[in-house]
């Protein structure tokens, strides 16, 4: 249902335009916090794993949000299809920032990961909320215009965010990178609640979605089975590497018996269309963001960069991605959803390249630093697209679900790839390796993800 102040008879006004104005500034201005601290803690996480004493969990500090994000992407998604976005937008930042809290005054590298997943919580209901919001609220002719704008809300935390948070992790106490964030979330919220406090709720005499218990606990089961394989890194360090390889098989496998009743049927198999959507966003973050991780980190320890500058590797990268974002809404149907999706995946995979060479060669650090500004264009082509097809094939029943699914394959993608990639780092005896090893596995799913991009649409119409 639309708000009664949002009007679908205007489909000609722009986003930045009344009716749309408020939603647009407010929607943004959560994706702009959501980015700032996304940038901030990569860039600060190897300091912080330093001085907490925890290499050993420096994977799940990433993978742990991700995969506790699910639960909040299943969550949110039926609640939405429920009693619509208000109510589920609004807890999700409650909880957003009561993980913020956490992690910010964490004095053990367990605590902050605690901290993280509770964030992790909050952030997946965020996503999932805010595309309902974009479903019942902007016309389809609006949606690349709008979902252009998420990623252009990257471009100032992209500028500031690394430098930033190395600054203040240098100067203060990575802390108040955590702590900081807290004093704008709430202002956000505050800016969008005027639209939310309109928004049309379902008709008392439709029957209501009910609660899918069934698949909150498919994906609390999903989360476990991440979370597991996390552990089996420990595991490895501690000395048994045949129980490592036995629970990491057995917490994939896990991961994808619990995610099927979360996406569209056929989208582990690549079936076409919905299904190969769903499945290319998944790829897609697993290899971008597996590889992205490490970068800071490489640049830190293999060629001495201070958390400041190896910060800025992330800028170019987040640039690119709001850039080629806005290129392709201003395309439009000039270019078509499958190009820009397969020419996306293979600039995504040719930076993931470049980063293994990078380090299995010894080339320099700009190498990999510049190739990752295609990583960045490359995303920024592909995500915008893979969101506005998604919700150009649902309906209102199924918006919740499909965008959940969405969010769901992008995180449980990035934590499946992060937890693999801890395995990885863990089992080489030289750091050069084990940077060559985590690009390796990342190059490997970008070829994944080429390989399903041409199937995002129907041979026939």
């Amino acid at each position: 249902m639309r708000d009664s102040t949002l009007p679908a008879t205007q489909p000609t006004a722009g986003i930045l335009q009344r009716p749309y104005l408020w939603v647009t500034v407010g929607t943004c201005a959560l994706v702009f916090l959501a980015a700032f601290e996304s940038l901030a803690v990569t860039t600060i996480m190897p300091l912080v794993s330093r001085e907490l004493d925890g290499a050993s969990l420096y994977a799940l500090a990433f993978a742990g949000p991700l995969a506790t994000g699910v639960i909040g992407n299943v969550a949110a998604g039926n609640w939405s299809d429920r009693r619509g976005p208000t109510v589920p937008l609004c807890a999700s930042v409650a909880l957003f920032v009561v993980g913020l809290l956490i992690a910010g005054t964490a004095v053990s590298m367990p605590m902050l990961v605690a901290g993280r997943l509770v964030q992790g919580l909050g952030g997946g209901a965020l996503t999932v909320a805010l595309y309902v919001l974009v479903a019942r609220i902007f016309p389809g002719a609006l949606h690349p215009k709008i979902f252009a704008a998420f990623s252009a809300a990257w471009v100032i935390p992209s500028l500031v965010g690394p430098f930033a948070a190395g600054i203040v992790a240098q100067v203060f106490s990575w802390h108040w990178v955590f702590l900081g964030v807290v004093g704008l979330v709430i202002p956000a919220l505050l800016m969008i609640a005027p639209v939310l406090k309109g928004l049309d709720r379902p008709e008392a005499s439709a029957p209501a979605t009910p609660w899918a218990i069934g698949r909150l606990g498919w994906a609390a089961l999903a989360a476990v089975a991440v979370l597991g394989l996390n552990l089996s890194a420990e595991v490895r360090i501690q000395g048994f590497p045949a129980a490592t390889a036995v629970l990491a098989v057995a917490a994939v496998a896990l991961a994808l018996a619990a995610v099927r009743p979360l996406v569209p049927r056929g989208t582990l198999l690549a079936r076409r269309g919905l299904p190969s959507v769903i499945l290319a966003r998944g790829l897609a973050s697993a290899s971008f963001f597996g590889a992205e991780v490490y970068l800071p980190y490489l640049l830190i320890e293999q060629y001495g960069f201070s958390p400041t500058f190896a910060g800025l590797t992330l800028t170019g990268g987040a640039l690119a991605w709001a850039g080629a974002a806005a290129v392709q809404g201003r395309l439009g149907n000039r270019l078509s959803h499958s190009g820009a999706v397969r020419i996306g995946a293979f600039m995504v995979l040719g930076a993931v390249i470049l980063a293994l060479a990078t380090t299995a060669l010894h080339w320099p650090a700009a190498v990999a630093i510049v190739g990752w500004i295609f990583a960045g264009g490359g995303m920024g082509l592909l995500y915008p697209r893979l969101s506005v097809m998604t919700l150009a094939l649902s309906t209102k029943d199924n918006e919740g679900f499909n965008s959940s699914a969405m969010s769901i394959s992008d995180s449980l993608g990035g934590a499946l790839a992060l937890a693999t990639t801890g395995i990885v780092f863990t089992a080489f005896t030289t750091t050069a390796a084990s940077f060559a090893g985590v690009f390796t596995f990342a190059a490997l799913v970008g070829v994944a993800a080429a390989v399903v991009a041409p199937r995002v649409t129907s041979k026939t119409p």
